[in-house]
């Protein structure tokens, strides 16, 4: 059984940090496209960043410059570190396993937000609240 546990949101002040956590089990994250995205109330899921199983990573415009996307592969967690937070940031986060051929924010952007999580799409967790205040 695929299972993400996102950990790590909370409420934190204007220009503050916060690193989120991905706990992956029954899934490589070593082996696979990974990425988290996000949703604000009455918005739409926002893809943020994807990293592949080299390593290699993508940002959407805005995050790029304050996120940084990891992950340990001997552990198989993912992390976020989020930087320079501001107000728009708040929202729930999602650590995510897409089914993509190409590892991607954009293509995590479209998984996301036309489908559900399941086996022929990809995962996702639970959330994780982060709420930033000035």
């Amino acid at each position: 059984q695929v299972q993400l546990v996102e950990s790590g949101g909370g409420s934190v002040q204007i220009g503050g940090s916060l690193r989120l956590s991905c706990s992956v089990s029954g899934y490589s994250a070593s082996d696979s496209c990974m990425g988290w995205f996000r949703q604000a109330p009455g918005k739409e899921r926002e893809g943020l960043a994807t990293i592949d199983k080299d390593g290699h990573t993508s940002y959407a415009p805005s995050v790029k410059g304050r996120f940084i996307i990891s992950k340990d592969n001997t552990k198989n967690i993912l992390y976020l570190q989020m930087n320079s937070l501001k107000p728009e940031d708040t929202a729930m986060y999602y650590c995510a396993a897409p089914k993509v051929h190409e590892c991607s924010v954009e293509n995590l952007a479209i998984i996301v937000v036309v489908t559900e999580a399941g086996p022929e799409f990809g995962y996702w967790g639970q959330g994780t609240q982060v709420t930033v205040f000035s």
